[in-house]
C-alpha cells in the first residue's frame, strides 16, 4: 500500500521520483504488425439525426369581435378561464370586485403577463374592472392616448 501511495505522490509531483515508477501511457505497446493489419478498423457508431422541420407561422386569424367575455372570478383558480378566452382572441372584461386584494393583485399580474406574451393590451375601466384586448383589437380611450401599449407594462399603483 505504501508503494502505491509513493507512486501516486511521485506521479502528481508531490515527492521525488525514485525511478521505479513507470507510467502506463509511456510504455509502448508491442503488437504484431500482421495482427494489427488483419483487424478491421472500427467506426464509431453514429446517432440517428432527425432533420429539423420548418413550420411556417400561422396566418393571423380575424376573430369575430361581436363577442366579449365577462368574467367575475372569485378565486385565482379561475385565471385559466380568462387566459383561454384571451388566447382565443376574445376581448375579456375582468371584474375583480369579488376577490380579496392579494388575489386580485395576483390576477392582475397574471393578466398583465398574458397580454404581454400575446401582444395585447390591458386597461383599467374602474377601480377593480379591467379590459384585456387582443392585439387585433384597438381600444379608443378618452384622452386619445392608450394607457398601455406595446412595450409598456401595466402599473398597479
Amino acid at each position: 500500500m505504501a508503494g502505491a501511495l509513493r507512486k501516486t505522490m511521485a506521479y502528481l509531483g508531490l515527492s521525488e521520483d525514485e525511478g521505479d515508477y513507470v507510467d502506463e501511457l509511456d510504455v509502448p505497446r508491442h503488437e504484431e504488425p500482421a495482427a494489427a493489419e488483419a483487424r478491421p478498423e472500427r467506426e464509431e457508431p453514429r446517432a440517428q439525426v432527425t432533420p429539423m422541420r420548418v413550420v411556417p407561422a400561422p396566418e393571423p386569424v380575424e376573430h369575430d369581435l361581436r363577442r366579449i367575455s365577462t368574467v367575475h372570478p372569485a378565486t385565482y383558480n379561475e385565471a385559466r378561464v380568462i387566459g383561454e378566452a384571451f388566447r382565443d382572441g376574445t376581448p375579456v372584461i375582468m371584474n375583480l370586485t369579488g376577490m380579496s386584494e392579494t388575489e386580485a393583485k395576483r390576477m392582475v399580474d397574471f393578466s398583465a403577463g398574458l397580454v404581454f406574451g400575446l401582444h395585447g393590451s390591458i386597461e383599467r375601466v374602474t377601480n377593480r374592472v379591467f379590459l384585456l384586448s387582443p392585439a387585433s383589437v384597438e381600444v379608443a380611450s378618452d384622452s386619445g392616448q392608450p394607457e398601455t401599449g406595446p412595450g409598456r407594462l401595466f402599473n398597479q399603483s
